[in-house]
């Protein structure tokens, strides 16, 4: 899914209407699709968890799916939020717990402090990028703390010269999934810092037993690969780079 801000899918739409089977989902499964993609909220409505995108199903199965939260989940609330391994997950409080988690992390996991002037001040260049198909971060934090950034340092034009965001379609949790996700974002940083190259478009390949099958460009948050509407689409030449 090339921008999944613009896929707005109701699983109800694949509800059974007849027996259960495969080929459908329950009035249960729909309401547990539902609450993975819709942003978590405290009781004031404030957003602390943005929800899972379209096309992160595929992570779902080992990191939502299963009987109790993922280990690593587990293992933060237990042995560093709390300090008791038998703290029970079920007794979860998203306000309270939550609350304690940012106290304790002190702004080291969920950095997300958008005032970066001691950064750019200091000449620092922050190349960000994220898979649209990560179903083990969120990939709207990503987005949500650029846009915080932007807000806090006065907008684009005072951000262009030091922060670039690239969301990677179909790319999972730092690489892999089914959409290009090979790419060299070290060398784009080198140049970017030591030559001053600024990164306005990053080539992406989708590689399979050694053969390149197709490349695609990332393209600088907001703007979105858009195909010219000639030409092969596996072939990155073929596609600009737009706001859509």
């Amino acid at each position: 899914i090339t921008d999944p801000t613009k896929c707005h899918f109701d699983p109800k739409t694949l509800e059974c209407t007849r027996a259960d089977d495969e080929s459908c989902l329950t009035a249960a499964q729909v309401k547990s699709v539902r609450t993975i993609m819709r942003p978590a909220r405290t009781a004031a409505g404030a957003e602390v968890f943005p929800g899972l995108e379209a096309g992160t199903e595929l992570a779902w199965a080992g990191l939502v799916g299963g009987p109790e939260p993922v280990q690593t989940a587990l293992d933060q609330f237990r042995f560093v939020v709390f300090q008791d391994p038998k703290w029970d997950w079920r007794m979860f409080d998203l306000e309270r717990d939550l609350a304690r988690a940012n106290e304790v992390d002190r702004g080291t996991i969920n950095a997300i402090n958008p005032d970066l002037h001691r950064f750019s001040d200091h000449g620092g260049k922050l190349l960000m990028y994220h898979g649209w198909a990560d179903g083990s971060v969120a990939p709207r934090a990503s987005v949500n703390y650029y846009n915080s950034v932007l807000k806090t340092m006065g907008g684009p034009s005072k951000t262009a010269a030091w922060l670039r965001l690239f969301m990677v379609p179909g790319m999972g949790h730092c690489g892999g999934g089914e959409g290009p996700n090979t790419f060299d974002m070290v060398t784009t940083l080198e140049a970017w810092v030591e030559h001053d190259h600024v990164p306005d478009r990053i080539i992406a390949s989708r590689v399979t037993a050694g053969r390149v099958e197709r490349t695609r460009p990332l393209c600088p948050y907001p703007q979105v690969a858009t195909y010219t509407g000639s030409g092969s689409i596996d072939d990155a030449a073929n596609f600009t780079c737009r706001i859509p």
